[in-house]
């Protein structure tokens, strides 16, 4: 029996069999070692690259960013009065729960995944500005003011995704190997 190849991980350097198509220790994407092989500069440069979208990943960030908002800005008011997130209050709590979604889903997901929780928190975003404006008792600011909040959450859930991602791969490869 032929013996199988090992090939290694571009993004972590662990050693796969050459039948997988993805790294059993992180889960980056691996392609075939032939003609088109990359220096290990090219590598490294795209270490930190996404390779595509994963709609199962997105639904993933959807559910955990959907959990967390109506926990904080529906749930926590119901349970204790004194948390009334009316408002812009409601827009303030949102943009650290926002970051720390995109950040759980960036350490849980497999190879790089930092665009998914972005376009949840979008569709997140989208329901909770019109809650929010629409419960207001006291009207505090203008609408385009709680999409503004709105788009500085979703940037920030970049953020958190990314810095998820970046905490999961650990730290770089040394350049002189």
């Amino acid at each position: 029996m032929a013996k199988s190849k090992t090939v290694l991980c571009p993004s972590c350097g662990f050693k796969n069999s050459s039948t997988q198509k993805r790294c059993v220790s992180c889960g980056a994407k691996i392609e075939q070692l032939g003609p088109t092989a990359r220096s290990r500069e090219e590598e490294l440069e795209r270490r930190y690259q996404q390779e595509g979208f994963s709609l199962i990943w997105m639904l993933v960030a959807l559910v955990v960013q959907g959990v967390l908002t109506a926990a904080i800005v529906i749930g926590l008011p119901m349970v204790v009065q004194a948390f009334d997130f009316e408002g812009i209050y409601g827009m303030y709590m949102c943009v650290p729960v926002w970051f720390l979604g995109g950040l759980l889903v960036g350490l849980i997901s497999p190879g790089k995944t930092f665009i998914e929780p972005v376009v949840a928190a979008f569709f997140i975003a989208v329901p909770t500005v019109f809650y929010l404006v629409q419960s207001q008792t006291v009207r505090t600011m203008p609408t385009f003011m709680y999409v503004l909040i709105g788009c500085v959450g979703v940037m920030f859930t970049l953020i958190g995704s990314y810095i998820g991602e970046r905490i999961q791969m650990g730290p770089p490869p040394k350049l002189s190997d």
